[in-house]
């Protein structure tokens, strides 16, 4: 156990005890050698994190980013916090789930696609396991889609306490995924059960409550929503509040389906206000992918009355849409906030989803050994956030669905090179001068082709690494 949480443990008298106090110094040593100055043995400084992940949620769907519906929460989130203008994830979901969990590449455990199927080994340190052995209380309320059978749930992975979708995106109102083995999946603990109301309010409700019947150690939320995902049928308070110059069935409920959204943010929020834990809380709000056109009432899942018609998801002036390897796929909103200690605004420095885990992890002041750590493909992103320092320069990987195409970021270069085992295609884009992908300038910097070519090839040959034993 951390010993600075064996002490925490405590009644309030410990801190009179000679020898808890010798131990909480030794604690502190050891895990402020190698951190920020930030000091793990604190409690009061060490945050609770919420991570809020929309599913499907488009560069342009937001307000603050030109969308065409009011999102006042997320409003006030970005104006409070600080708007990370190039955050990266997979293009599809349950890839960028893998990498948050992990800190390092999906394609290192062979997840590149939505799955059922049980996506980590046991073994496997996740971001969740690491913060519960800090001290941590630990909670998932949404979509996990990283094994969609009880057996494989969130529980198994570090979470104290898990509720909704296993498998992926549900039908709204009666919460059943695709036609097949895994059409059942909601869930408490990794216990199915049937309930009654709109999938955002059961999700949001279920985290809101949590907050205000935990314990008083810090905690790790995560709260992956279905929303915007298909298929989309809202309540009608929030059609009413759709603005009038949308129209047409889909279009309506998707915009209602983001305000929605955005109110169980702004709940969230209100229950860490009401407890007092919104001045110690890192809040983060970010999607698991760029926004789709598919049609929304997909014949997959189980009927469930949901309106036909294209998605309107939103990725512009971004190229592309969920599934893609251009920006449209795999850049998305995101914000974070912390008050006091995040200086509020924007930052252009690419990040990536996996750099979340050893940022929460430094912040927790997580043991880490050094194995797992050594394994990480992400960096901490505190200096960033709390100094606007950092990371160093890297170079950022990716891998899209099928492996049907690798693409490696590296300072404003982005090089996407399609085909698994050989390169069948390479395209080659300057991000500053061209952010929308419209020029491929492969042919005009062969040097610039070459060595991200070379760079894509030491990247990529730790993929398949960690896949799960089929044994």
């Amino acid at each position: 156990m951390n010993c600075a949480m064996c002490c925490f443990r405590r009644q309030r008298s410990f801190v009179r005890s000679t020898d808890c106090l010798a131990r909480l110094f030794v604690c502190a040593l050891v895990v402020l050698a190698g951190r920020s100055s930030f000091s793990a043995a604190d409690e009061r400084e060490r945050p609770n994190i919420v991570f809020v992940i929309a599913d499907d949620l488009g560069w342009a769907d937001v307000a603050f980013h030109g969308g065409n519906v009011p999102t006042p929460h997320l409003d006030a989130l970005r104006a409070e916090g600080l708007e990370l203008q190039q955050h990266y994830v997979a293009p599809v979901c349950s890839p960028t789930r893998t990498g948050f969990m992990t800190g390092r590449y999906w394609s290192r455990f062979g997840v590149v696609n939505p799955q059922n199927e049980r996506a980590l080994p046991w073994d496997t340190l996740t971001v969740a396991k690491a913060l519960k052995d800090a001290g941590y209380e630990t909670c998932l309320t949404g979509k996990w889609h990283l094994g969609s059978l009880p057996e494989w749930g969130p529980n198994h992975f570090g979470f104290d306490h898990s509720y909704g979708s296993l498998a992926g995106g549900v039908s709204p109102w009666n919460h059943h995924y695709k036609k097949g083995p895994y059409t059942v999946t909601w869930h408490r603990d990794e216990v199915l059960l049937e309930e009654d109301g709109h999938v955002t309010d059961l999700i949001a409700g279920e985290a809101t409550s949590w907050i205000r019947e935990r314990k008083k150690r810090p905690f790790f939320l995560y709260v992956p929503f279905t929303a915007v995902h298909l298929p989309v049928k809202e309540p009608q308070e929030w059609i009413n509040r759709v603005p009038k110059e949308i129209t047409g069935d889909v279009p309506v409920h998707y915009a209602a389906s983001i305000m929605h959204l955005d109110g169980a943010v702004g709940r969230i929020r209100a229950a860490l206000k009401e407890t007092g834990d919104l001045s110690n809380t890192l809040f983060v709000f970010t999607s698991d992918n760029g926004g789709s056109t598919a049609e929304n009432n997909d014949l997959k899942y189980p009927d469930d009355n949901c309106p036909n018609g294209k998605l309107t998801g939103n990725n512009l002036p971004l190229r592309g849409q969920k599934g893609t390897p251009y920006e449209g796929g795999v850049r998305v909103p995101t914000i974070v906030a912390w008050p006091d200690r995040i200086p509020s605004g924007t930052t252009s420095t690419p990040v990536h989803i996996v750099d979340w885990m050893p940022t929460f992890c430094e912040l927790a002041g997580c043991r880490v050994p050094n194995a797992a750590r050594s394994k990480w493909d992400g960096v901490s992103l505190v200096s960033l956030l709390l100094n606007n320092t950092g990371p160093a320069p890297r170079t950022l990987y990716s891998v899209a669905p099928g492996w049907r195409a690798r693409t490696v970021r590296s300072g404003d270069w982005k090089l996407i090179a399609y085909g698994k085992d050989k390169t069948e295609k390479v395209e080659l884009f300057h991000l500053s001068n061209d952010p929308e992908e419209k020029t491929d300038q492969s042919s005009n910097h062969p040097d610039v082709r070459e060595r991200l070519l070379r760079e894509l090839a030491s990247i990529s040959a730790a993929d398949n690494d960690s896949v799960v034993s089929k044994k």
